[in-house]
């Protein structure tokens, strides 16, 4: 008995010392999000001729779309090429974006991945552009975007993320991913951004300093969260990422559970391999060099995700209740209010982070999905043996937002 309850004990310091800290963790950042990141001035006057890379994997459906839209940005057009990546297009969509003014990049991989097809596309259109600019096959740009990118290059940056925001929020998993991508800007970008960190980088609507990006690029060969290996030899660098609050790029959130399930497992999987690939360089890096951005980015591979931090949360502090109220009370290590207080602090970093506009009727609906995301999240964990492997694709299909 003895034995069981030392066990116990243990998994309890250990549940709380983990998420504890991430509920700490996200209110810090999610507050700080509340004010305005410092701004740098220009140093610089200089307009840019920025490639704005599109690579899409059978994305048929909106990538003729999303190409003409590239197009109508208030630069000049003169200063930035649409060149659209495509590998395994219909031949009628291939003729359709032959019409348009872009740089078409045919590709072909036994094993298709989105670094791939950036590193044959640079490879393709060479050397005569200063910024690289990284969307997705279904984003689209405000009409300045790429002018307020070239401003924040003018400030000094080398990278920059934009402010990707949802597309369509047409079913209840849309509106509850369109939610998550705003907390994770709130919290992991513009929060950041506030106290001094870098950005993190989102996949698409990013930036970069064309010849930095072809080289780095040169080197990243991950099949899934690209954008994590990139992150991270970024930040070990000391190369510090800027966040674009005001520049937007619409992006389609997922609207079945079984791409959201598909999606999410994706994501788990690149996080816990670079925890496990950059964990031990990340604290060489932090007691020797000082350097924090590169420590926080590796402990952000191994924080639970916020739908999950938030279940897991409500969940143990149900359960401390409950044993509370009907076992002896030492027969639990951490008190009941830890958990509560953790659950008070994951509660007031949502809070904080979900935009004003999301609180409404559809919202709440929507809501009534998150016990079924929770629990997709949570199975995923149990079934990301491989898919770090192999390219695991979104299908894509709305264009207008609802």
């Amino acid at each position: 008995m003895d034995v069981l309850k030392i066990l116990i004990h243990g998994l309890e310091f250990l549940l709380i010392g983990y998420f504890g800290f991430a509920s700490i963790y996200v209110f810090i950042f999610s507050f700080a999000g509340l004010f305005q990141a410092r701004k740098r001035n220009e140093i610089l006057h200089k307009q840019r001729k920025f490639a704005v890379l599109i690579p899409g994997y059978k994305e048929d459906n909106v990538i003729v779309e999303v190409a003409k839209s590239a197009l109508q940005q208030s630069y000049p057009s003169e200063l930035y090429d649409v060149v659209i990546i495509a590998d395994s297009f219909q031949e009628k969509t291939l003729n359709e974006l032959r019409k348009l003014s872009i740089r078409l990049v045919e590709v072909s991989f036994e094993k298709s991945t989105k670094s791939k097809a950036l590193n044959r596309a640079m490879e393709v259109i060479g050397d005569a552009y200063d910024v690289a600019l990284i969307l997705d096959a279904d984003n689209i740009m405000e009409n300045r975007f790429i002018e307020k990118v070239n401003t924040s290059f003018n400030q000094g940056y080398k990278v920059v993320q934009g402010h990707r925001a949802a597309k369509n929020t047409n079913t209840s998993f849309a509106i509850l991913d369109a939610i998550s991508e705003e907390v994770n800007n709130h919290i992991f970008r513009k929060g950041h951004r506030v106290l001094g960190l870098s950005s993190a980088l989102i996949g698409s609507g990013m930036a970069f300093d064309y010849y930095f990006f072809k080289n780095t690029m040169a080197n990243v060969n991950a099949v899934g969260g690209f954008d994590k290996e990139l992150e991270l030899k970024l930040l070990k660098n000391r190369t510090k990422i800027e966040y674009l609050n005001n520049a937007l790029v619409l992006d389609e959130k997922v609207q079945k559970s079984e791409v959201f399930s598909n999606q999410r497992k994706r994501w788990l999987s690149a996080q816990f391999i670079y925890f496990g690939r950059y964990f031990f360089p990340g604290l060489k890096e932090l007691f020797t060099k000082g350097n924090i951005d590169f420590f926080d980015k590796v402990y952000q591979m191994i924080s639970p995700p916020r739908v999950l931090l938030l279940g897991l949360v409500v969940v143990i502090s149900f359960a401390y209740l409950v044993i509370n109220l009907f076992l002896p009370t030492n027969f639990l290590a951490v008190p009941a209010s830890f958990w509560y207080i953790s659950l008070l602090l994951t509660a007031l970093a949502f809070f904080f982070a979900i935009p004003q506009k999301f609180y409404n009727s559809k919202t709440l609906q929507a809501i009534l999905a998150l016990p079924k995301a929770f629990l997709l999240m949570f199975l995923s964990l149990f079934k990301l043996k491989g898919a770090n492997k192999k390219f695991i694709h979104t299908e894509h299909g709305t264009v207008n937002s609802q």
